[in-house]
């Protein structure tokens, strides 16, 4: 395999763009990513563009914008996922030597309302579980249950997470808020709260990817160390929509587990070798046991290490640096890509406000219906 390295980075503030079609947030990020790594759009030989509700050939609509040049183009539909997903192989084309240049577009333009999953059988569909904050509501009272974590636990991922948030001018929502001001949200699904649910919003994010001595500014290319993608294992509890009771043989490993193992194992780095993550936190209380299944600590360990701030912004292990979804909001097909957005800043030294000092070496993790859980591993 050769070595593949990031060259350039686009995105558009995530929001909502009711007037906007999704081509043209898509192509404002290409743009900005082409413009970013010094490459003309005749020189892309692939595009990997993720999407999760935005129809039938949505990449090659997005696209048509640039002008169609023959290329192939893949749409890659893994929800949460896509865009990381949409990244994996872009990279896998360019490593393999298929391609010596390709981009990894992740574009949404995402309904009102609650994310209308169809990732369930008709049964659970007809119960509520493709509603997510009363699915992920199921995972974090068993959380709470078994580890002794209060909603004040809960709650101070979003203080973290919007305070940083608010350094971020991509970011959908800019303003820190207070325990006192989630407590008094409107109650969503017990234990969530409004501010406990990450918004949804528009936007799009771009990557390209070349091969290493491709590159127009090698002093800027981050290297791409690892790049996985894993399915659900039978009795993980989220693949059992919070019904771990019914099992009576839990897995050793969840597929989040196998997921950053793969890549651990693949990049020949461990969480102690990480200076900046990025955990998916649709869900406030998914940041908790995101970064607990990531190794970054024990199952029911993360609670007390938010309030010590650990995972904070000057901390050791700063997570979510640009806000998170908490702040940036979920725009599904983006999701992934604009993670890896982050870490790239923060490698290259170019987060402003919210830099980590002497950042090498960087993590995302996203994960969605289906399940799937993808993790990428960035180094300078």
């Amino acid at each position: 395999m050769r070595d593949v390295v990031i060259t350039g980075i686009g995105t558009t503030r995530f929001g909502s763009y009711p007037e906007t079609p999704n081509y043209a947030l898509a192509t404002q990020a290409l743009l900005a990513a082409l413009k970013d790594a010094r490459t003309p759009w005749k020189k892309i030989q692939a595009a990997y563009c993720g999407s999760v509700y935005q129809g039938t050939g949505s990449g090659h609509q997005a696209l048509r914008e640039m002008g169609l040049i023959g290329i192939p183009i893949v749409n890659v539909e893994n929800a949460c996922s896509s865009g990381s997903s949409a990244f994996r192989l872009a990279y896998q084309a360019v490593a393999s030597g298929l391609y010596d240049t390709a981009v990894a577009l992740g574009f949404e333009k995402m309904p009102k309302g609650p994310i209308p999953s169809t990732a369930f059988r008709s049964w659970q569909l007809k119960l509520g579980f493709n509603v997510q904050p009363a699915n992920y509501a199921l995972e974090a009272m068993e959380y709470m249950h078994t580890y002794g974590a209060t909603i004040d636990d809960i709650s101070a991922v979003t203080v973290k997470n919007r305070k940083q948030g608010a350094l971020n001018p991509n970011a959908r929502f800019q303003k820190e808020v207070t325990l006192e001001e989630i407590a008094a949200s409107r109650m969503i699904a017990e234990p969530f709260r409004l501010l406990h649910c990450a918004p949804i919003a528009d936007g799009a994010t771009c990557i390209v990817l070349s091969v290493r001595g491709a590159e127009a500014e090698p002093r800027r290319a981050v290297a791409v160390k690892a790049s996985t993608l894993c399915s659900g294992v039978y009795g993980d509890p989220f693949y059992q929509n919070g019904m771990l009771k019914s099992v009576k043989y839990p897995p050793q490993e969840g597929f989040v587990e196998i997921s950053a193992r793969e890549a651990y194992e693949a990049a020949g780095l461990g969480p102690n070798d990480m200076d900046v993550i990025q955990a998916y936190d649709s869900m406030a209380a998914g940041e908790l046991w995101d970064l607990e299944k990531l190794g970054f600590c024990g199952p029911g360990e993360a609670p007390a290490l938010i309030r010590e701030g650990v995972f904070s912004l000057g901390g050791k292990k700063p997570c979510n640096t640009d806000g998170g979804l908490m702040s940036k909001g979920h725009p599904l097909g983006a999701t992934g890509a604009a993670q890896i957005h982050e870490i790239v800043m923060q490698l290259r030294g170019e987060a402003g406000p919210r830099q980590v000092e002497g950042a090498r070496i960087g993590m995302t993790h996203a994960m969605g219906a289906g399940p799937n859980s993808s993790v990428t591993i960035l180094a300078r």
